[in-house]
């Protein structure tokens, strides 16, 4: 009895430890990323500052960390229209995916008629349909907001129908044996099973969204990162021209942090 009482705290222990080295693990795996981006900035400002290279034909990282915190007030703005135009266009291809998974899954005929369309559809660069949704649908958000829905709609669907497809049959078929109808079966066992692989192409469309609606910008707009970019680009701002990339990236993190947030509170359910 004592020996297993010893096996079982021996056990405990052993879990235990293994939690925390996962923990520390997790806490430090931001390091190296962060020693290697923070060593190509140092190269970056040397490099400048040596070769006396002019601030129009590349900016030092503190030429553009000063323009970023300069035209502040300017970015924001910009970033608030251009996240406006993504969280849109986001819940629209969550909408849209969620359904045409569901019916991909549930209907094999439709699956077979739709998901090559789909696969095909990845060919075609965003950018090159976009002028045409300017021509259909003005100049307005819509066709920013379009541009985000076709950048987004594609890993979220697959991989949510990816996720449904690789249920446990013996669950289904045992929700199944005690009468579920087959929308009970996506509500109780299909989607519930399916979130992990939902999230983890949600979390592609995230990191996506925000270019998506800069693209939009590029080639219609009078507000948004995209337009501010073409708009000092045009005055050769160089400085504010990386400042600005800098602002989308911190938007598409912000996305992604959202995003991984959410899927961390829902799947802990």
């Amino acid at each position: 009895m004592k020996r297993e009482s010893v096996q079982a705290k021996t056990k405990r222990t052993d879990i235990l430890g293994e939690s925390r080295a996962k923990d520390a693990r997790g806490r430090f795996a931001i390091i190296p990323p962060v020693a290697v981006f923070t060593g190509a900035l140092v190269v970056w400002e040397i490099v400048v500052r040596l070769r006396d290279i002019p601030k129009y034909v590349l900016p030092a990282p503190a030429a553009v960390f000063a323009a970023f915190a300069e035209d502040a007030p300017a970015l924001a703005h910009h970033s608030a229209v251009t996240l406006g135009e993504t969280v849109v266009g986001l819940l629209i291809s969550v909408a849209v995916a969620m359904i045409t998974a569901v019916l991909m899954d549930a209907f094999a005929k439709f699956r077979e008629a739709v998901y090559p369309l789909l696969v095909v559809s990845q060919t075609i660069p965003v950018i090159v349909l976009a002028p045409l949704f300017i021509i259909y649908l003005g100049f307005g958000a819509a066709p920013k907001i379009l541009t985000v829905v076709l950048m987004c709609y594609f890993p979220i669907a697959v991989n949510f129908l990816d996720g449904m497809r690789r249920t446990d049959i013996g669950l289904v078929n045992l929700v199944r044996s005690f009468g579920a109808k087959p929308l009970q079966i996506y509500a109780t066992v299909k989607i519930p099973m399916a979130l992990p692989s939902f999230f983890s192409g949600l979390r592609i469309a995230a990191t996506y969204s925000i270019m998506g609606a800069v693209v939009g910008e590029w080639l219609s707009s009078d507000s948004g990162l995209g337009y501010y970019m073409l708009r000092v680009k045009n005055g050769y701002q160089l400085d504010r021209v990386f400042a600005t990339i800098l602002a989308i990236i911190l938007l598409s993190l912000l996305m992604n942090g959202i995003v991984r947030l959410l899927s961390s509170i829902i799947l802990k359910q």
